[in-house]
């Protein structure tokens, strides 16, 4: 699959010199050309398993948390943890994902993306630790906030991080590779988990299994050493060689990628010098157009970044307003109250079909394209969610809080296979696609854009992981998932209106479409 062409990611490589490619005129190669390049090379698929472990740890923290909320027993503070217990562990993740997120834009400007990743594995170590260690509700909450920081920083600036690396015909593919990694990560979560329930000591075996989490983070701590930097923020920072480097490495064997080198590294320059001629006249008229500030007006005040940040709001918001984590979060607390006997396996199960069509989404992202996919899918997860919701109808439901089974078999059944419809859907759209939220930013806002954007996700997780329990207790399950479908309806309808198709299109290009409107044709 990969091209045996491209340079290997864990060796320096001497032959970063270019006499030998051949320098075409701007001009002289066409739209068309920049997005018909074939195959990946090795070196960006280096690239993108190397950054997915960001990715994998995401999802594995995700996932760890529903296994350890049934099995933690009274291992902590010597009591079974309560409702709002569960509540507090799970949403303080997401809390401080939140507040991390803002703070990341602003460090992957001004030191890089990489630095931005090694913090990011650092506090995912951190974390970890403290939650083996964790006697007490307050020191597992202390636990949870500082993996928090982690995802924050991890889930903004690794798709940032391989957006900017791919080519633009596998764009898609190789950021919703990211996303494949975080299904991963939760399906280990989940398999673990159930060896650990099964098997395991009840007492350690839910701490081994946070305490997991700081494997992969030490081993991305090593491989960044030997990752590159993103040739965006090179040419910003005035490295324009080891940009053009670096496009090239990414390029592979691609006699049309290799001819593209010049001209996709004279696009990027060309953007940054706006950028640059644009902070200078603000500097003329009184303004540092190096400041904070200045970058939150032009993303607020300038229309097409305005447009591109209502979009990527709306889709990050979208994808946790639909109720998709409560069930990442709480799907052993939802099976075990449905009666099935080992409920981290079932849970398991949901984790599998995420994966599975997380490929499925992976193989047809380019091929369908983000805004169909998303028109397409979303109807699915809306019958997933009413078929759920009548499942919970069935005579006999009880709240959540009550956890003697009282659904029959078959209704049961029912639901798990609603909620396996409404994964599958949610995998194949929108799972992925909110995360290709960089190509509709220019380069001078993408990285606070996208920051914005990821904060408003985890704002959205926030909700939805400190309601979830207080939702199912006051309105009962049947009304908790109808009201994420009507969620799904609208936001349908806002992606139908306002969000225009970038497949195959350039960073460059892409950010074009909002120049004067939405570019929904």
């Amino acid at each position: 699959m990969a091209s045996q062409a491209g340079a290997p990611l864990l060796s320096r490589q001497e032959d970063d010199g270019f006499d030998d490619i051949p320098h075409h005129d701007h001009e002289s190669i066409s739209d068309a050309d920049k997005t018909q390049v074939g195959r990946l090379g090795s070196f960006v698929w280096l690239l993108t398993l190397s950054a997915g472990i960001s990715g994998l740890l995401f999802g594995y923290d995700t996932g760890v948390i529903s296994a350890t909320l049934v099995s933690i027993g009274s291992s902590l503070s010597e009591r079974e943890l309560t409702s709002l217990d569960k509540s507090v562990i799970t949403s303080s993740t997401s809390l401080f994902a939140l507040l991390a997120s803002p703070f990341s834009s602003i460090l992957a400007d001004h030191l890089g993306r990489k630095p931005v990743i090694l913090v990011a594995d650092v506090l995912f170590v951190f974390g970890a630790v403290i939650q083996a260690l964790s006697i007490t509700v307050s020191h597992m909450v202390l636990g949870r906030s500082i993996v928090g920081l982690a995802i924050g920083a991890a889930s903004f600036v690794t798709p940032l991080y391989l957006a900017e690396l791919a080519p633009a015909s596998h764009r898609g593919m190789v950021v919703t590779m990211n996303v494949l990694s975080i299904t991963m990560g939760q399906v280990i979560a989940y398999v673990f988990g159930w060896l650990f329930a099964v098997r395991g000591d009840p007492n350690t075996g839910w701490r081994l299994l946070v305490g997991l989490g700081a494997v992969p983070a030490a081993v991305q701590c090593v491989l960044l050493f030997f990752m590159p930097e993103t040739p965006r923020w090179l040419v910003k920072a005035k490295r324009s060689d080891e940009a053009r480097a670096i496009i090239r490495k990414t390029s592979g064997s691609d006699p049309i990628a290799i001819q593209m080198v010049d001209s996709v590294l004279k696009d990027i320059e060309i953007e940054v010098r706006e950028e640059e001629d644009s902070a200078s006249l603000r500097s003329m008229n009184g303004k540092d157009g190096r400041s904070l500030m200045v970058r939150w007006r032009e993303l607020l005040s300038v229309p097409k970044n305005r447009r591109a940040l209502t979009i990527a709001c709306l889709l990050q918001g979208l994808q946790q307003l639909c109720g998709f984590n409560s069930l990442m979060y709480f799907s052993a607390t939802i099976f075990l109250m449905l009666g099935f006997t080992v409920p981290t396996l079932t849970s398991l199960t949901v984790a599998a079909t995420n994966f599975v069509f997380t490929v499925a989404a992976l193989l047809l992202i380019d091929r369908i394209g983000r805004r169909r996919i998303l028109l397409y899918s979303i109807p699915f997860m809306v019958l997933g969610l009413l078929g759920t919701a009548y499942g919970f109808s069935s005579p006999g439901a009880s709240p959540i809080a009550v956890q003697t089974p009282l659904l029959t078999r078959g209704a049961a059944v029912f639901i798990l296979i609603n909620i396996m419809l409404y994964v599958a859907a949610y995998a194949m759209g929108l799972g992925n696609v909110p995360w290709m939220q960089s190509e509709l930013f220019p380069l001078n806002v993408r990285s606070i854009g996208s920051g914005v954007a990821t904060s408003t996700n985890w704002l959205a997780n926030f909700i939805v992981g400190l309601t979830f329990l207080p939702l199912m207790d006051a309105l009962g399950a049947t009304w908790t998932f109808v009201l994420y479908g009507i969620v799904c309806v609208v936001g349908w309808i806002a992606i139908w209106r306002i969000y225009p198709e970038t497949v195959g299109l350039s960073l460059e290009q892409a950010t074009g479409l909002l120049e004067n409107g939405w570019g929904v044709s």
